[in-house]
């Protein structure tokens, strides 16, 4: 439940019920958030996980680690490489049960420098955007069979960011996304344009598919690689914007409560379809901005990603 404050009181270990048959699929799961989400979804006795990364040995080990501790739980390494579109849909087929109950989209990079992807689009957004509306696009088939049955509760998470607010003022910049955009501010738009979709796909999927909760969330600031690896004028950037939101400094094991919280913990009735949470559980809609709430930024992003998925064999 909400404490007086608005954050929601949350432990993996007391308040996310037994995950018994269900079925959850987690992208980057071979480290940081993704790692913890796993170790604590396992924990709770999920019948089967699947989970992404570009590191086989770092997939293995994870199983391994997953098997002596919870050996009734089922766990499936998919090695994917997200600059690769063909590479995340020939990966994809290998998910192999019908039916999934959680799809969270956790992996993602950021303030990488100005790249494009096997496929020709900007490297940050093939990363962070388009590699997971892929994963979506592949799944989407079984979570709608899993939503069928009346006792289903059926979530997409997908992480994104307090850089949200960095994108450019169009919201994407689909007539630049074939480059390198390397501009003065390249960093932050790349990055910033890229989370501003993590949360305006998941809306509108929330839109075209209630039967689907899907929602959106900032994990905060959290001392993984991701932060870890930054500049000090990257760090400074960081942690000053989420500052002003108050929004602390965590470590993966408190990181990873946010996710958590809206994949499992939380009850569907205490959820909002469409929503952008910051830890933990606090529904942040208010805070976003026109682009980030417009309907028709949302029907444009669907439109073209659906035609840059389509191109892919």
């Amino acid at each position: 439940m909400p404490s007086m404050s608005g954050f929601v009181n949350f432990t993996p270990e007391k308040d996310i019920p037994p995950l018994d048959g269900k079925v959850i699929f987690v992208t980057g799961g071979t480290a940081g958030l993704g790692k913890a989400s796993i170790q604590a979804l396992a924990s709770r006795g999920a019948s089967h996980i699947y989970f992404t990364g570009r590191n086989a040995k770092a997939g293995e080990a994870l199983i391994a680690e997953m098997k002596r501790i919870h050996p009734s739980v089922g766990l499936t390494f998919l090695e994917m490489d997200f600059l690769s579109l063909a590479s995340v849909k020939n990966s994809c087929d290998q998910f192999v049960h019908d039916r999934l109950d959680v799809l969270m989209c956790n992996a993602g990079v950021m303030f990488k420098p100005p790249a494009l992807s096997k496929d020709g689009y900007e490297a940050t957004f093939a990363t962070n955007h388009l590699a997971h509306a892929m994963i979506i696009k592949k799944l989407l088939p079984t979570l709608l069979k899993t939503a069928e049955d009346p006792d289903a509760d059926v979530r997409l998470i997908s992480l994104t960011s307090e850089g949200w607010f960095g994108h450019p003022k169009e919201g994407v910049n689909f007539s630049t996304i074939q480059t390198t955009q390397n501009s003065l501010f390249g960093k932050l738009t790349r990055y910033g344009q890229s989370k501003l979709a993590n949360i305006v796909y998941a809306a509108e999927v929330a839109r075209r598919y209630p039967q689907i909760m899907a929602v959106s969330v900032h994990p905060g600031v959290v001392k993984t690689d991701l932060v870890n690896t930054l500049s000090l004028s990257e760090k400074a950037l960081v942690y000053g914007g989420n500052l002003v939101k108050g929004v602390r400094m965590m470590e993966e094991e408190q990181g990873c409560l946010s996710q958590l919280w809206v994949a499992a913990g939380a009850r569907r009735d205490q959820l909002v379809n469409g929503a952008y949470y910051r830890p933990i559980g606090v529904q942040s809609n208010s805070d976003l901005d026109k682009t980030a709430t417009s309907e028709e930024f949302a029907n444009k992003l669907w439109t073209w990603t659906d035609d840059a998925l389509a191109k892919i064999s």
